[in-house]
Formats: C-alpha cells, structure tokens, sequence
C-alpha cells in the first residue's frame, strides 16, 4: 500500500461529518421532543449493553470544543444534521426556539471558524409523534418533512453553504422498517418500500421548501455500493441483479431519472406515484454518495439469513442472500475494506446517468476501529484508520482522472460517537473520546488528515501563483 498522498484538483472540498443523535447528548434539554431513536433506545435488549444517545458525546454543550477541534484540523466543511425533535418537539406545528438558537449558535461558530456548514435536515430521528401516526408509512410525513425544511432554512440559509434533505433513506428503510434492528424497529419486509417512497418524495418537498425560502447548493446523502453476483450461476446473477436494483437503483433513478427502475415497483406503491416521481425528481445542484462496503450477492439457500453479513437474518422468502466477500481485510465492524469499491460506485453512477448527473461528493466514508485509550504519550495510534483513508482516497482519485465530476470527500467521523445499535463499542472518529469523562484526544488520523488537508492547499496555491 502506498503512503503517498493523492492530489486533487483546487477546489475540492475537504470536509467531516456527524450526526445529531449520534453526538449531541442532551436528549431532555431546552424543549427538545422525543424521537423514534430515543424511544428504541429504551427498549430492553435492542442496543449493544443497552446504551443510548442520552448523554452521546455531549457535542450539545461542548460545541465550541469541538468546533475549535474541526478549525485546527483545517477542515472547509463541516456535514452536521440538525435534531427535528429540537425544532419541532412534535414534528409540526409550533417551534421550539430555544432548540432553534442552537443550531445559530452552531451554524455561527462554524462561520467565525471558516468552516461551511454542510446540514441534513433528516437523518434517522424522526420525533415520535409522527412516528404514533405511522412515520414513513404515513404520506403526511413527507409534507411534514417540507414544512420542518422551511422552518431551518429561513432562519439558516443565509450561512448555511450545502443542504441535504435525507440521510441514507435505504438504511433507514432496511434496516428499520424492513428488518427493524433500528428505529422505529419494524420487521415489515418488501412493505418497507412505502416508507422508502415517501422519504423520497418529503426529499423532493423539502427540496422545493429549502429553494423557496432562498437556499442553494442542495443535494442529498445517500448510500450506494457496488453489488456483485457470487458467481456465474444464473440464479446468483438474477439475485444480485434484484438487489442492486432495490439498494441502489431505487433510491437513485427516482430522482436522477424520475422513474422507479423496477417497474413493478411503482405498481405495488401506494398513492398517485407518477405525480410523486416528478416531484422526487426536483433537479439538485449535486449528487453525495456514503460509501462503506461492495456487497455480494447469492441466490437463496436453505443457509440463508446464516451469514452474519447483515446485523440480523433476513426473513424467510427473500430472493436474494447477502454472502461474506472473502480476501479483504476487515475493520473492527467487520466490515471489508474494498477501496476499489468507491471507484467503481463514482464510475458506475456516471455510466448510468451520464450528463444528466450533477457533482458528486463523497457525503462519508470512514472505518471503525476499536482504538484503545490514549497512550502515556498522550496519541491514538490509529494506523489503519489512516490506511484505510488514504486507499479510499487513491481509488477515489482514478475515477476523478477518468473524468468523473467528484468535489469533495467528508471523512466519517470527527468524533467518535454512538453508533447506532452496536453502541459506543465502535469507534470511527479522528478524534477519540473516553465515553466516562468527555475528554476529547486527536488520533494520529486526525494529524494526518490535518496534514494532507495542508499539502493540498499548499500545491493548490502554488499552482495559480
């Protein structure tokens, strides 16, 4: 592996990412609603030794802590999401401005620092209220989700430099609604598939909602992979073709092409679902992809749900099953590292949609490592983190040569975090965090992106002089 460093055109924006529930803490404070997320957190036996996001990383206090972190680092953007439950306790109606005011405080602090924040407006905590109406399932929402985009826009667009709508709306289909390891924990199966449609089409409202109350530079974070069949069978190619066209492609066509790329898909929505397409289709200023991990795919077996590929077994009658990619290493998640895999997404997504795709950006990428606390000398050596950066980071430049339109990367995380169900055991931070006293510690990957951060500007900047 190399430990050269790749160059990138001038311009190309640097950036770390986080998420509100997922770091701020403060779970009771200032008027803050409960979400779907505190709500599954209190569920016996759902979250790894049953923790929670009640106290996280505590950002919501120690921002400016933290916001001096992401200045030092020399980062240009800051991808943040803003909690629904702080604006709108109950998802609609009146607003909390206290919750509201946080997000100012932020959003200035970030400015004063010169770093452009980058918002998402939904990234897996609906409030609970909306969730008692039916959540996702529930057209309603998706308007709900419009109104909640004016709301921030209005009082954040005048700082704010790039907006997405959604987080990853195939995750939050999967896994909770399809095979409910996440919130709001249901087990719905190929009935999953509504709540993708109306995350889809709240994205297209919301992106009318963010236009009208004056923002620009509007996007979306979502999560695609390269799916390959396990091997020349019939059967395991027909799988992953369906997979690939469920995980990627229906979150992807609709609103680069305006279609479902099934089209029998559009035949078991509900709802008036070609005047939805045009809506989910609103043009974006760019396109961000979250890359992680290629999948492979074979047909069914009477093994299947056995591979521990997925965070849960897939229920029974599913036409495909997800097998372990072999000859890789593999993160502390367990997750393999296939930097190819990110070259191959970018490349395959301008293939498919050509001129009709906007600049992509990579909205995260990152790995976890179980990092152990700071040494005697006070560094988190995290070499395989840095590995793991710069590969991706290489694979990322061979399709930016081959012509693809990529501007910027955002390294996930700035912190380590919840994450989700598997708790804080998963560490994918630059900045390492000891969970008992808040302290926060640079990792020797944080030095080194910091380090490549400067290079750039620096060969950026002798170039035009």
């Amino acid at each position: 592996m190399t430990n050269t460093e790749p160059q990138f055109p001038p311009g190309f924006l640097w950036g770390v990412a986080a998420a509100a529930y997922q770091i701020e803490g403060a779970v009771d404070v200032d008027g803050r609603g409960s979400s779907i997320w505190d709500e599954f957190c209190s569920r016996p036996g759902v979250i790894a030794r049953g923790e929670t996001g009640a106290t996280a990383t505590d950002h919501y206090h120690r921002y400016p802590e933290d916001v001096a972190l992401m200045r030092e680092l020399g980062v240009d953007a800051y991808r943040l999401s803003v909690s629904w439950s702080r604006v709108q306790p109950t998802g609609s109606g009146a607003v909390n401005d206290a919750g509201l005011d946080f997000y100012d405080r932020l959003i200035d602090e970030l400015c004063e620092a010169g770093i452009a924040p980058a918002v998402t407006l939904f990234h897996w905590d609906l409030p609970q209220t909306l969730q008692d109406a039916g959540g996702w399932l529930n057209r309603e929402t998706a308007a709900r989700l419009a109104d909640y985009a004016a709301i921030v826009g209005r009082r954040l667009g005048d700082r704010v430099r790039m907006w997405m709508p959604l987080n990853e709306p195939v995750v939050h289909t999967l896994y909770g609604h399809a095979l409910g390891v996440h919130a709001p924990g249901q087990a719905l199966g190929f009935g999953a598939l509504q709540a993708a449609h109306h995350q889809l089409l709240g994205h297209g409202l919301a992106v009318q909602a963010l236009r009208s109350a004056g923002c620009t530079d509007i996007g979306i974070a979502s999560n695609h992979a390269p799916v390959h069949a396990a091997s020349d069978a019939e059967a395991d190619v027909e799988a992953a073709e369906i997979y690939d066209h469920i995980v990627n492609w229906t979150f992807a066509d609709p609103i680069l092409r305006g279609s479902y790329s099934a089209p029998e898909l559009a035949a078991i929505l509900q709802g008036p679902v070609d005047d939805d397409l045009k809506t989910i289709a609103e043009p974006l200023d760019w396109f961000g992809i979250n890359y992680y991990e290629p999948t492979v795919i074979a047909a069914p077996t009477s093994d299947e749900g056995s591979t521990g590929v997925l965070e849960v077994d897939l229920p029974p009658g599913m036409p495909f099953q997800p097998v372990a990619l072999e000859g890789y290493p593999r993160t502390d998640f367990g997750w393999p590292v296939v930097p190819d895999g990110l070259r191959e997404i970018v490349q395959t997504f301008a293939d498919r949609y050509g001129d009709a795709l906007p600049p992509l950006y990579i909205t995260e990428s990152g790995a976890s490592y179980h990092d152990p606390a700071p040494d005697a000398e006070g560094r988190v050596r995290d070499r395989l983190r840095i590995d793991y950066h710069r590969a991706h980071l290489h694979a990322l430049k061979e399709a930016v040569d081959n012509g693809v339109d990529v501007r910027g990367y955002f390294v996930w995380s700035i912190l380590d975090n919840f994450e989700w169900a598997a708790g804080y055991q998963e560490r994918f931070g630059l900045v390492h965090v000891d969970y008992e006293t808040l302290q926060r510690t640079p990792k020797d990957s944080y030095h080194w992106y910091r380090n490549l951060i400067a290079a750039h500007r620096a060969t950026a900047g002798a170039a035009r002089s």
